[in-house]
């Protein structure tokens, strides 16, 4: 289950287009994040996506993604022309296609790489849904099929893409919007599919064609019940609504780390008792609990800031970027430290190393894995330990936000040497505090349903 969320020009404190999401994967299911340069193809070529093999086409984009480590795809991604998409499963009436064909983070990946414009993505991703449909277990060790809906933003504009099989509606997005994991798009859509109204009234779902609602026609009522879609796309469009001509990414960020109204105020809140030991509700900052239910983790999360063009006071050895993507490329945003990234020094340069690629087995040296010592010791006894590393984390993330402003109007030179020291400067602070937490940790986790269900999770992964 996952959150996605955009503000646009209108409604950003600087005028820049601001776009976040959390991907919320199984508790093992390794996030990484990933720099693909621009390239050329041969005329015939093929493309091998994760289940099904497409027609490549002559060039593709640069693309930054962020992902699970065993998907072709992406959860999260941007272009090197300023597109950023984020994905959201959701639950519809209509039957998964027996034959695999692209999955959700297949459509997004292969949008990033072949459109300029967030509406040309739209396009792309919706002429190939109707070619190959969508199927395929994205379930990382347990079979998981779901339909898929999209958050699309560029420099000036953002699209919401909810889909149900090959079927499909598009909004155009006006000052903010949030998804989920339900559809939202009732009858006020600005393009469709040609069979989506028919559909519907054909099998029922739908009085008649003047009554058509997508969302309420189309959607699996049980399965977005129990995501809790509905409350979470609540939470973040009334912060959206709330800090209209004030969002900035600090805004975003502290909306993808929320946990909900019930620990609004609360220094004591523990993912371990909410709301009853861990076993229902899901929050936006998402933390897996035991099953059937509560499964999902939050396992990577990301903010794009697209800024405006020539900005007053933007003055640099070059024109600054337009772009700039904050990863963290670890799980839990609100124990996570948010890294820069920049299209032009990851040509440049790639990206910092993040160790061995990671899987589901732990493995130490993964930026991903080594932050999960420092996540899961404090889900022993979240409240006290995460308070001992607090200021420092704050801290450290001023530290890295300031010097990220600085480089982006400097050099590449600059950009590259800023995102190499923040992700240094995030392991090297994230070891630290793994030492205070373990030193302050119980010695033995409790034994209520969550902390049986983490004790699981290490037992599947490996992780002594």
């Amino acid at each position: 289950m996952c959150d996605t969320f955009v503000a646009l020009a209108d409604v950003s404190a600087d005028g820049s287009v601001l776009f976040a999401k959390n991907s919320d994967r199984e508790p093992n299911e390794a996030h990484e994040v990933v720099f693909v340069p621009g390239a050329d193809h041969e005329p015939g070529a093929g493309l091998d996506c994760t289940y099904v093999t497409i027609a490549q086409v002559a060039h593709t984009n640069a693309v930054l993604l962020g992902k699970p480590f065993w998907i072709w795809g992406a959860e999260m991604g941007a272009n090197e022309h300023g597109v950023v998409i984020g994905n959201e499963a959701v639950f519809t009436k209509v039957p998964h296609e027996k034959v695999p064909g692209l999955i959700g983070m297949d459509l997004l990946r292969l949008a990033l790489e072949r459109a300029d414009t967030a509406e040309a993505a739209v396009t792309v991703m919706t002429d190939l849904l109707e070619r190959y449909g969508q199927g395929g277990d994205c379930g990382h060790t347990h079979e998981f099929r779901y339909d898929n809906s999209f958050l699309v933003a560029d420099p000036t504009q953002a699209w919401v893409v909810e889909t149900a099989g090959r079927q499909w509606a598009a909004r155009r997005v006006e000052g903010s919007a949030s998804i989920s994991n339900a559809i939202t798009i009732g009858g006020d859509f600005d393009r469709r599919s040609d069979g989506l109204v028919d559909l519907a009234v054909t099998r029922k779902w739908s009085a008649s064609a003047d009554a058509f609602d997508f969302g309420a026609d189309y959607s699996d009522r049980i399965y977005t019940r129990f995501s809790d879609a509905r409350v979470r796309q609540c939470r973040t469009n009334d912060a959206l609504s709330a800090g209209r001509g004030g969002l900035d990414v600090s805004a975003l960020w502290e909306l993808l780390a929320d946990h909900g109204q019930r620990s609004d105020g609360r220094a004591d809140w523990s993912p371990a008792d909410h709301p009853v030991g861990g076993l229902l509700g899901q929050t936006v900052c998402a933390h897996a609990g035991f099953g059937p239910v509560r499964v999902s983790q939050t396992t990577g999360s990301w903010v794009s800031q697209i800024h405006a063009a020539h900005a007053p006071g933007e003055q640099g050895p070059t024109d600054p970027p337009r772009a700039t993507h904050w990863v963290t490329g670890t799980a839990a945003p609100c124990l996570s430290i948010r890294k820069p990234v920049w299209f032009d020094a990851a040509a440049a340069a790639g990206l910092p190393d993040q160790g061995p690629p990671p899987t589901g087995t732990y493995g130490p040296g993964t930026i991903w894995w080594d932050h999960e010592d420092l996540h899961r010791t404090v889900l022993l006894a979240y409240p006290r330990l995460r308070s001992l590393i607090a200021d420092d984390r704050r801290a450290v993330q001023e530290q890295i936000d300031e010097a990220a402003h600085a480089a982006r109007l400097g050099s590449v030179e600059d950009r590259v040497e800023c995102t190499r020291a923040s992700f240094a400067l995030a392991a090297e602070a994230e070891s630290r505090w793994l030492g205070i937490v373990r030193a302050a940790a119980p010695i033995q986790a409790g034994r209520n349903p969550f902390h049986r269900a983490w004790r699981g999770f290490d037992k599947a992964a490996a992780r002594p």
